[in-house]
């Protein structure tokens, strides 16, 4: 097919000349894996000492990823995307949290965001990471069928019940709730609380998405597993198909602890699981929605192919395709002008709070190989394109 995504004038559109340059210093930046990490060492030392580099963040790095530091602060640009068809998920990217009282709060943030969603078109989605309402730990201890303290048991309590009161009120407002996969050694436990949350909630419709990381080689498995459960106790599946955010630290405690890695051979095979979970929901539509998380073009194309070859029309309600904000304007935008369904997720949050999800794009663009030449060759085509040497 035609090679949509290559329409740099579509990609880039809403950003000036000003903010043209800015992403492009920031991508030939991010292009160079030592500087990554002097400036990862040297921005974690500035806030840890209290250095005032605020604004620089904000002005540089923060601007270009993310949305504003409070869900007020993002409506201009959810407004903004929304003119070019590009629908915002709210992500409030405050990371490493572990007091109950800052749960508490990242419930009534996630509470707030769905009220959002429902008042505005613009925002089809919410999301939250189940780290945001519970210790990574804990969700660990009752992913291994450990014994609880009564304590531990307590306080498992409360994160499934922070888990009901978002899914509740996302069926109450008929708000569709994307809910974020993380490390591998916790997934157990929040896979069986989403999935419950799915049995509750996905009676009529999709309400609930979990998240499947597909460089782990067990998730096809696991989908058709679910899909038996479904079928046999009546519920609709949603899922976001990523790739995945956690490798090197995959590998990296597998070889440490000794058990093999649940992370894909290679990158190839990692592509082969994610393209074979794509076609095997679209091929399952009467009871799935699909929302495919990807940067990667060939599988976007390949979704495309999927839904002309049976007759799915652009704008169906159950396929969604979705990038990060500030990466891969010319996958969001160009899908967005030919008429698919397609949502930025937003980040969100005080900048000091946000800059682990910020040095981990950061990391992540530099480990990914050629995602960040394809951004830097993107903005190069337009900014040539700009001035006429086309």
């Amino acid at each position: 097919m035609d090679n949509i995504f290559n329409n740099t004038q579509i990609a880039f559109a809403l950003k000036s000349d000003t903010e043209l340059e800015r992403a492009y210093f920031l991508f030939k930046l991010i292009n160079s894996q030592p500087l990554v990490r002097i400036g990862t060492a040297v921005t974690n030392f500035a806030i840890k000492a209290n250095l005032p580099v605020e604004s620089l963040i904000r002005a540089t790095v923060f601007d270009h990823f993310c949305g504003g530091v409070n869900e007020d602060d993002c409506l201009s640009v959810v407004d903004k995307m929304f003119t070019k068809g590009v629908s915002s998920v709210l992500d409030y990217s405050v990371e490493g949290k572990e007091e109950e009282n800052q749960f508490d709060a990242a419930l009534e943030m996630t509470l707030k965001t769905i009220e959002f969603a429902r008042e505005r078109k613009a925002i089809p989605f919410a999301v939250f990471k189940p780290t945001g309402l519970g210790r990574l730990d804990l969700y660990e201890k009752v992913g291994e069928k450990q014994a609880l303290t009564s304590e531990e048991q307590t306080e498992w309590n409360r994160v499934v019940a922070r888990f009901d009161q978002v899914c509740s009120e996302a069926h109450k407002k008929n708000v569709a709730l994307l809910i974020d996969a993380e490390e591998s050694w916790m997934q157990d436990a929040a896979d069986d609380l989403v999935t419950e949350m799915m049995r509750k909630y996905n009676k009529e419709k999709v309400i609930v998405f979990n998240t499947l990381q597909m460089y782990r080689w067990d998730r096809l498995d696991y989908l058709k597993k679910l899909h038996e459960q479904a079928k046999a106790e009546g519920f609709f599946i949603g899922m976001k198909l990523v790739r995945g955010a956690y490798m090197e630290k995959e590998n990296l405690r597998a070889e440490e602890k000794g058990y093999p890695t649940p992370i894909c051979a290679s990158k190839e095979a990692s592509d082969i699981n994610y393209d074979a979970a794509v076609l095997y929901m679209a091929e399952h539509l009467d009871s799935m929605s699909i929302f495919a998380g990807t940067h990667n073009e060939e599988s976007t194309y390949k979704l495309i192919e999927i839904m002309k070859s049976k007759g799915i029309t652009s704008n169906d309600d159950r396929i969604w395709f979705g990038q990060l904000y500030g990466m891969s304007d010319n996958i969001s935008y160009n899908l967005a002008a030919n008429g698919y369904n397609i949502a930025k997720y937003l980040p969100f949050g005080p900048v000091k709070d946000v800059m682990p999800y910020l040095i981990r794009r950061a990391e992540e663009n530099t480990s990914v190989a050629g995602q960040t030449s394809r951004e830097l060759s993107m903005i190069k085509a337009e900014r040539n394109r700009r001035k006429g040497k086309v």
